[in-house]
């Protein structure tokens, strides 16, 4: 897992987490309807659920590799 993110920039992964979690660009993003589903109760045809993790995935994984950089720092001091 720690492989595939350093192959990852952190460019690359704020590019694909802005253009995902805003898609599409005219109305409501896909993610905010699936979070609103999500905690509605809604969120229950397997499209819907591909669909959360497919726009959420990118933010996910910049989370992640900013948690591994910070707690490289720290093992670092």
């Amino acid at each position: 897992m720690t492989r595939l993110l350093d192959n990852l920039s952190f460019p690359m992964l704020i590019i694909m987490a802005v253009l995902l979690g805003t898609a599409p660009i005219g109305g409501e993003p896909h993610l905010i309807e699936k979070i609103n589903m999500l905690l509605s109760g809604a969120l229950v045809k397997p499209l819907d659920i591909f669909d959360l993790l497919m726009h959420s995935a990118p933010i996910i994984l910049l989370v992640i590799k900013i948690i591994l950089l910070l707690k490289n720092k720290s093992q670092k001091v």
